[in-house]
């Protein structure tokens, strides 16, 4: 069992500038801008560990219609994410504890949990802890990764990797139903994983010596990343990106 607390202050300080930019962060985004693109006007959208506003700061951008609320444990992060996007609520909280949601109770018709339970040891009690800020029927898009483990995923305080299998047997034991599960990024989100596999203790080490900016040569590796992940397949036997939807079933309280 894992006891040390991951230092999420800490991580977004060094990291928050290269997270924006990296090539696997934008597809996701672009994964999960597609699944909420049928909302209606002035529906509430929850971002469950939103870190420093990337992915809210893209849906405010596409949608300004849409409330926005981001829960998230790290207040460097809520810092940063209150200055990207002003209109947007942000409320610190450690999901992994039951929370007191408060004025939020029951709040989002949809909601977003994007490279977060990978980190968490028990996802299934972190899923029913998120249950609290949706509303009965509202459904949860959650991405994870799959593929092996990099020493840099280790570094991050990644616990595990997922199959469709695991992360379907989490969503359930966490009071949700499974409406699909995909996998995402084939070929080249695989390729992306296995060069940050394959360049193991030495990517830790660059992003430390640079303070979790890239080289020159690595911002050029990104950018062709960046161009060929538009052809990535959103659905396949052999993606790397799980990507799920599912619905809270709860009835009103």
């Amino acid at each position: 069992m894992r006891t040390q607390r991951d230092d999420w202050d800490s991580h977004w300080t060094n990291y928050a500038d290269s997270a924006e930019r990296n090539p696997a962060q934008l597809y996701r985004q672009q994964l999960l801008l597609t699944l909420l693109g049928d909302l209606q006007s002035e529906q509430r959208v929850l971002d469950v560990g939103s870190g420093t506003g990337d992915l809210i700061a893209l849906i405010d951008q596409h949608r300004p219609d849409l409330a926005l609320l981001g829960v998230e444990m790290s207040p460097a992060a809520i810092a940063i994410a209150e200055r990207k996007v002003p209109r947007a609520q942000f409320v610190e909280a450690d999901l992994t504890a039951p929370p007191d949601p408060g004025v939020y109770m029951q709040w989002a018709d949809v909601a977003t949990c994007s490279e977060v339970l990978e980190h968490v040891d028990d996802p299934s009690s972190f899923l029913r802890n998120v249950a609290s800020f949706m509303k009965p029927g509202a459904e949860l898009i959650i991405t994870v990764p799959s593929g092996p483990m990099s020493a840099f995923d280790h570094h991050i305080g990644h616990r595990r990797h997922f199959t469709t299998q695991s992360l379907g047997d989490v969503i359930d034991s966490g009071g949700f139903e499974v409406v699909k599960i995909m996998r995402s990024g084939f070929p080249f989100f695989n390729l992306y994983r296995m060069t940050v596999v394959m360049r193991g203790q030495r990517l830790i080490d660059d992003v430390s010596k640079d303070n979790g900016h890239e080289s020159k040569s690595a911002e050029v590796v990104m950018a062709g990343f960046r161009r060929l992940f538009r052809f990535n397949r959103s659905d396949s036997k052999r993606g790397w990106q799980l990507v799920a939807v599912a619905r809270n079933p709860r009835e009103a309280k």
